[in-house]
């Protein structure tokens, strides 16, 4: 029956973005149980919310430390905006041409390696804070500092300045055994975690500098999903041909098979934390108000929660592969827009 796929592609490079749902029928696996498959969306629109939630409130402590420690804060321009559609199709197209030509096998395998150790830094960077409370009191708090300089006396320039200590250490080990297990075994638990890291970091760190110029990032990013979903079949090609922890998976057939299970849902990243970031940006400017409430931020993550909804529903419906962005982008934008020609902040929102 149905089989979900996604779009693993998008700007993979620095920013570990990936774009889009799709569906599409296979007879290679048995049908999925209408309580498997509600398991299975249920718990990707979970773990769609859990990013972006998480996310946009670290964002905001992130620019915080930034503007504290007078740091410039590195935001995304109406330029870059305007590029990045046109990066994504290149990216997209040229992988496409990749898979083609070259053998999947030693394509994937050197994604892989290249993902694990993105992977392992991104997980280190989120769960820092946790493991480091757990370490015990045997091991002791040491910090070091690691530079490259350029340069002597006065005209030094630091390339590498980096502050960590013993407990970064051991969350970076047990990190990197996390990273080994996906690494050997492509679990779909483990791709999760990575997954779940990559989007929770690309939500905090990735900054919108205005909302027209998110508006712009959106608008770009459906028309690029549109096109290579309803208009080539490059999309389908590569997200069948590509594995990485770019996606977040759930089985259908969980309940039949346990763990073991292969029968998968997928769910891009790109789908989480191009919207995400965007939400992120509002939840700066619910703060930037003062009002002691986060009226932008909730409505709009509704919105997206709506109409990822959306998404699974009209798949279903037409059994073909949807574009998430075409239902996504109109509810994340339509959401403040509305809000604040309701509550006379259309020229603050739009500042």
């Amino acid at each position: 029956m149905a089989d979900v796929i996604e779009d693993p592609v998008a700007p993979i490079v620095e920013n570990v973005v990936e774009n889009i749902t799709a569906a599409t029928n296979g007879t290679a696996k048995p049908p999925s149980t209408p309580e498997g498959m509600a398991l299975a969306y249920g718990s990707l629109v979970v773990m769609a919310l859990i990013p972006i939630f998480f996310g946009s409130f670290r964002s905001v402590k992130h620019q915080q430390q930034q503007k504290a420690a007078g740091e410039k804060v590195d935001t995304m321009t109406s330029k870059d905006a305007a590029m990045f559609p046109i990066i994504a199709s290149c990216a997209l197209f040229g992988l496409y041409i990749v898979f083609t030509v070259f053998s999947k096998e030693y394509i994937n395998l050197l994604l892989s390696s290249y993902f694990f150790f993105l992977g392992v830094l991104a997980l280190s960077h989120v769960f820092s804070p946790v493991i480091s409370g757990l370490v015990p009191a045997s091991i002791p708090l040491e910090s070091f500092q690691l530079q490259l300089v350029k340069g002597d006396k006065e005209k030094k320039e630091y390339l590498i300045n980096y502050s960590f200590t013993s407990y970064d250490l051991v969350c970076l080990s047990v990190c990197a055994v996390l990273g080994v297990w996906y690494l050997l075994k492509k679990h779909w638990i483990a791709n999760n975690l990575l997954g779940l890291a990559f989007a929770i970091n690309g939500v905090e760190l990735l900054h919108l500098n205005n909302v027209q110029t998110g508006a712009l990032l959106l608008g770009g990013l459906f028309i690029y999903d549109v096109f290579w979903v309803f208009g080539t079949n490059v999309m389908v090609t590569v997200a069948k041909s590509f594995e990485a922890p770019i996606k977040l998976v759930f089985p259908q057939d969980l309940l039949e098979k346990g763990l073991d299970a292969d029968n998968f849902a997928m769910l891009g990243l790109g789908d989480i934390v191009i919207p995400g970031i965007f939400i992120a940006l509002l939840l700066r400017f619910d703060h930037s108000l003062n009002r002691g409430s986060n009226t932008y931020f909730k409505a709009t993550f509704v919105a997206y929660f709506a109409g990822l909804m959306m998404t699974i529903f009209v798949m279903h419906v037409f059994k073909h592969a949807q574009p998430a962005l075409l239902y996504l982008v109109p509810a994340c934008l339509a959401a403040p827009m509305l809000l604040a020609a309701v509550k006379g902040d259309i020229k603050a929102l739009l500042k």
